[in-house]
């Protein structure tokens, strides 16, 4: 339903053009509806959807013979638009992760999870699916499973090590000790594995909590473990292999954010400085 009403939209501006051949659809005219889109405030990702829609629309018209000129091929995909990820100063990080106080019902439990979140980058689907044969806390890794069910070998620091250790030792089994044996690592008051629904609410409480404003999510620890190991000097290409991604140039959005680093490096190996 929602192509059908992208292509209706942009019928609308092929009819404010009095255009009735599609021989008079160029880019010019696409691009002109997707500046209609921008003017309407719609969000980026919205904005992409309706492009795609035009653009299945006409090479679907190309491929038929309908129209003689592949226009579609001639557009920018979605694919190049990007947005700088979100992310937290240091002292905001610390405060977000020193919000679960003890003496909470889980503080044991929240602590680790988002000590989790920021020591290794892990998406929260990732660390939902966490479990207890996944763990090595004397290594200090945790074998991850990402998109595509690959696997990866993620380092956690001795602060995420001491999270998940106490958590372990004094909180997990008392939350599954009514239901038996569960493999997953973080699980609810009830001992059922937790979701990344209640990961998401979890960061977001502890956001509030920390005085950060704005929308604050699992994701923004993904975000901030990048750019902060980048300010912290570590290679690109390792950073790629940390998050799992399968191509850098995902990765390469985090260097847009690293402003401070690349001036430090220019200013360090530039002739003239």
């Amino acid at each position: 339903m929602a192509y059908q009403r992208d292509l209706r939209e942009f019928v609308d501006v092929l009819d404010d053009r009095d255009i009735c051949s599609t021989s008079h659809v160029t880019p010019l005219i696409v691009r002109e509806y997707l500046v209609r889109l921008s003017q309407r405030r719609l969000a980026l990702s919205s904005i992409a959807r309706h492009l795609v829609s035009v653009k299945m629309f006409l090479r679907y018209l190309h491929v038929a013979g309908i129209m003689t000129e592949d226009v579609a091929s001639l557009l920018e995909t979605p694919k190049k638009w990007s947005t700088l990820p979100h992310t937290l100063r240091r002292p905001q990080v610390e405060a977000l992760l020193a919000a679960p106080q003890p003496g909470e019902p889980f503080y044991a439990r929240d602590r680790a999870i988002l000590e989790m979140l920021y020591a290794t980058g892990m998406r929260v689907s990732e660390v939902a699916g966490l479990c207890l044969r996944n763990l090595n806390l004397d290594v200090g890794y945790v074998r991850c499973l990402g998109k595509g069910r690959k696997e990866r070998i993620v380092p956690i620091g001795s602060c995420a090590i001491d999270a998940v250790r106490e958590y372990l030792r004094n909180l997990r089994p008392i939350l599954t000790e009514s239901v038996g044996h569960v493999d997953a690592i973080f699980v609810s008051r009830t001992g059922r594995p937790l979701d990344r629904t209640n990961i998401w609410r979890l960061v977001s409480k502890y956001a509030t909590a920390a005085g950060i404003v704005g929308p604050i999510g699992p994701h923004t620890l993904r975000h901030c473990f990048a750019t902060h190991m980048l300010e912290g000097g570590a290679d690109l290409r390792i950073v790629q292999e940390l998050l799992g991604h399968a191509d850098v140039s995902t990765t390469q959005i985090y260097t847009h954010v690293d402003t401070s680093r690349l001036k430090s490096i220019h200013q360090q190996h530039h002739p003239r400085q």
